[in-house]
């Protein structure tokens, strides 16, 4: 130890030279680590927390039915029915289901004179919107008939009559205006409180266009976790419950009778207490002639998407260490040539083969503990200068990179091991230096 650590003393340019070397790849180890952990923490808490892996969508196989009008097991054949929800919910493993059912999109006008183009109306039962992963903004679900929970994208895109009668009437004659549809991205932007307002629909029956019942405006949600505001905004969504559909239902279209109908759904939300059941749920489901499709595939394609990306990083990382080590073999080698009269006289003096190569293999891996050392330096100044990068020009919330202490050891064994293969060739090479010519030529 004491000769290893002399000559690495001795010769500081070559020293210098290796562990620069060696430093640089075991930055890019540790960077390539800790970004990859960055990158999965962040997909974890803003995307993969945001697919709601612990639900199964379940939507109706044929929204016609059997065509001979059989039953399969007592139950309508393909569609969603109240029937078939029960089933469900007494199956093993189901926390919820939560149905829904599509009304379309229909133009608002609200009670202080602001109409809106088209807003997508859904009813569910509103008490289980928190169980789908929603946050009140203001107020909350109401039972009577009448109420409707807003979600963050119907507070936008409201104008006054008269603004939205002179857009769309500017928009037919001149739609190549670019000034024209700045002004209409303005008030698509603009967010309107409409907390505690009514709401009529509007429809054209005939040739004439009609107002629907009132609809008090109960609750407003939050942006949903995982998607961007400022596209969030142009996703736009009125809840209403079952019975609240009905009633417009029968108001907006009073010959098609739908009140005396079987209620029927377009998708079931089933929650699952466990993701390891999801898979035999949805065999159970699909029995009953209905689909079922998860987002686990999604979840799974993101993770093999992210560890070849951790694999390319450390392959980087590695390669880099190789060249670091063809440096090291380079200059003990050349230190082997030029320290022949030292090993000559080493053995004369009785060291053995064995203690030669140990010291050689001692002061490579010094050498690469050192290089790691100095690589954690270089790797804490590349990821603070990272996220200084992703704070001011990528943008992207709640991504920072952090060297965890996990990460340190695995680049200084990398370092490390780089430094000990790199010295076994030269280890060979000087101990089998033959001693009396090394003494005689030198």
């Amino acid at each position: 130890m004491r000769l290893a650590w002399g000559q690495i003393k001795r010769r500081k340019v070559v020293t210098a030279l290796c562990m620069t070397g060696i430093s640089i790849g075991c930055a890019a180890i540790i960077v390539a680590i800790s970004i990859g952990n960055a990158a999965q923490s962040y997909l974890d808490k803003e995307i993969i927390g945001g697919l709601k892996l612990d639900e199964i969508t379940v939507t109706p196989q044929s929204m016609g039915g059997n065509r001979g009008g059989e039953e399969q097991d007592g139950l309508e054949r393909g569609l969603l029915t109240e029937d078939k929800l029960q089933v469900i919910e007494g199956f093993r493993h189901v926390k919820s289901v939560i149905p829904s059912k599509q009304l379309g999109y229909l133009r608002f006008v609200s009670s202080d004179n602001l109409v809106h183009d088209g807003i997508n109306v859904m009813a569910v039962d509103l008490s289980k919107l928190r169980e789908q992963g929603n946050q009140f903004q203001q107020g909350g679900p109401l039972d009577q008939v009448g109420a409707v929970v807003l979600n963050y994208g119907a507070t936008t895109g409201w104008k006054d009559s008269e603004t939205a009668k002179r857009l769309m009437e500017m928009i037919n004659s001149d739609g190549n205006n670019p000034m024209l549809w700045e002004e209409y991205e303005m008030y698509e932007r603009n967010i309107t409180d409409m907390m505690g307002k009514s709401l009529q629909p509007e429809q054209m029956i005939g040739e004439k266009m009609v107002l629907g019942p009132q609809l008090y405006i109960g609750g407003i949600l939050e942006v949903e976790k995982g998607q961007n505001p400022m596209y969030a905004m142009y996703d736009r969504r009125a809840y209403i419950s079952f019975e609240t559909a009905e009633w417009l239902s029968d108001y907006l279209n009073p010959e098609d009778n739908s009140s005396t109908k079987r209620r029927t759904f377009d998708t079931l939300t089933v929650k699952v207490d466990d993701l390891q059941n999801i898979r035999p749920l949805e065999e159970l489901i699909s029995k009953l002639a209905l689909n079922a499709t998860d987002n686990l595939a999604a979840r799974d394609q993101i993770a093999s998407q992210l560890n070849t990306f951790k694999a390319i990083a450390l392959g980087i990382g590695i390669f880099i260490l190789l060249l670091a080590s063809i440096s090291i073999i380079v200059a003990m080698t050349m230190s082997t040539h030029q320290r022949r009269r030292q090993i000559g006289i080493m053995k004369v003096l009785g060291a053995h083969m064995g203690q030669i190569r140990i010291m050689f293999i001692v002061e490579a891996s010094v050498l690469g503990f050192l290089g790691g050392l100095l690589g954690i330096v270089f790797a804490f100044l590349i990821i603070n200068g990272l996220n200084s990068f992703i704070t001011a020009s990528a943008g992207i919330a709640g991504l920072q990179i952090a060297v965890t202490l996990d990460t340190l050891p695995i680049g200084i064994a990398f370092a490390v091991m780089t430094g000990i293969l790199s010295g076994i060739y030269p280890a060979i090479s000087a101990a089998r230096t033959n001693a009396l010519l090394a003494i005689k030529r030198d």
